[in-house]
């Protein structure tokens, strides 16, 4: 499959917005300022949280309200689930932005 954009699936609690489930609270303006340009030069966004029901309407509202729209919300690009025939648990991108996430060069072997 051959795309000429990148994708960057991003959690919404303490990455997006520095707050506590279900709240929403103070807007992490650097990184949305930079997905909006990621996003105004071609390329996607995931909203990729564990937020359900009413808390992850809140949060897309939030994001919206922030300038933020997504091409998928915990879920694959409709051309990725038609490139490999299904749609897997796991999103499919190029990049993960989650303040959860490990950088292997801090385990020491």
């Amino acid at each position: 499959m051959e795309r000429n954009y990148q994708i960057i699936a991003v959690d919404f609690d303490g990455t997006l917005c520095f707050s506590k489930w279900p709240d929403c609270g103070e807007p992490n303006q650097a990184l949305i300022n930079y997905l909006k340009k990621w996003k105004s030069d071609g390329n996607k966004l995931i909203l990729w949280t564990c937020r359900i029901g009413e808390a992850l309407s809140n949060a897309v509202a939030w994001c919206q309200e922030h300038g933020l729209e997504f091409d998928a919300v915990n879920d694959n690009l409709p051309e990725i689930v038609e490139y490999y025939g299904s749609n897997s648990r796991k999103i499919t991108c190029d990049w993960y932005i989650d303040d959860r996430s490990l950088q292997l060069e801090s385990f020491n072997a």
